[in-house]
């Protein structure tokens, strides 16, 4: 991932599914608050039913073969063991095995009878996912460090949410808030990745660092390296607030449509 493509791709990804989750978080509430359910996943209305699981397999797969084959030029092996040169390849190729799994399990458990498992069940398996997502990142054997090294310790605190919030899901089934953070969580931390990509890897560089050969950041001075960390936490509460808006905006058009607010259903039943 240690490029623009490799942030942009994974971030595309949980950008789309973190979308899709929180509209239908949203729908579903508004719909009917008293039958709200947790879903870790989200039906697709029509012939498409289980797309976001297909976009789920296929896209984790297309990386997975990104990072195991092309990231490490088919160089896998080295004097009879795995390439050490190409070690942070091999670990993401685990991440993105891990979510890859979640997918599969998901298919077959809701089309085909061979492992039924309740919602509970699959949440907690997506959030095995972000956790595998999280040590990855917690301690990868690339030492990233400087700027570089904060841009990822935001990421980690994103992905962290992440494993929380579903894990939660799976034990508070009928929240409402928990599974808007769950979908919330893993949107920033898709536009994070596409942060990280457009500041380290793009043309949004922090005055005063570079990108050095072999993608290491190099920040010229001290005071360069602060600069670049605080237009960081600038741009996470600008990602923050700008997520945070669109749900309100797209909360207030659902409840428009439907006709009445919730509030007024509660108190017409």
């Amino acid at each position: 991932m240690g490029s623009f493509i490799g942030h942009m791709i994974p971030g595309t990804l949980f950008v789309l599914i973190g979308l899709w989750h929180s509209w239908c978080s949203l729908v579903r509430f508004i719909s009917n608050p008293k039958s709200f359910r947790m879903r870790v996943w989200n039906p697709v209305p029509g012939k498409f039913k289980h797309l976001e699981l297909y976009v789920i397999v296929v896209g984790g797969f297309i990386d997975l073969c990104i990072e195991f084959f092309v990231g490490t030029h088919l160089q896998i092996i080295a004097n009879g063991s795995l390439n050490p040169a190409h070690l942070n390849n091999f670990e993401h190729s685990g991440m993105l095995l891990m979510f890859f799994i979640f997918g599969v399990i998901a298919l077959i458990s809701e089309k085909t009878s061979i492992l039924p498992l309740p919602e509970g069940a699959l949440c907690f398996i997506a959030s095995a996912a972000f956790t595998a997502e999280y040590l990855l990142f917690y301690f990868h054997s690339t030492a990233h460090t400087g700027l570089e090294g904060y841009y990822h310790f935001i990421l980690v605190i994103l992905i962290g949410l992440c494993v929380v919030s579903t894990a939660i899901g799976a034990l508070i089934s009928t929240s409402f808030p928990v599974d808007l953070c769950s979908g919330i969580s893993i949107t920033l931390q898709g536009l994070w990745f596409y942060q990280t990509a457009f500041t380290l890897y793009g043309p949004m560089m922090p005055e005063g660092c570079l990108l050095k050969p072999r993608n290491e950041i190099s920040c010229g001075s001290n005071e360069a390296a602060v600069r670049g960390s605080i237009l960081a936490n600038a741009l996470l509460f600008t990602h923050v607030l700008v997520v945070l808006g669109a749900l309100a905006g797209a909360y207030a058009y659902l409840e428009r449509r439907s006709g009445s607010s919730t509030s007024q259903r509660d108190d017409f039943e």
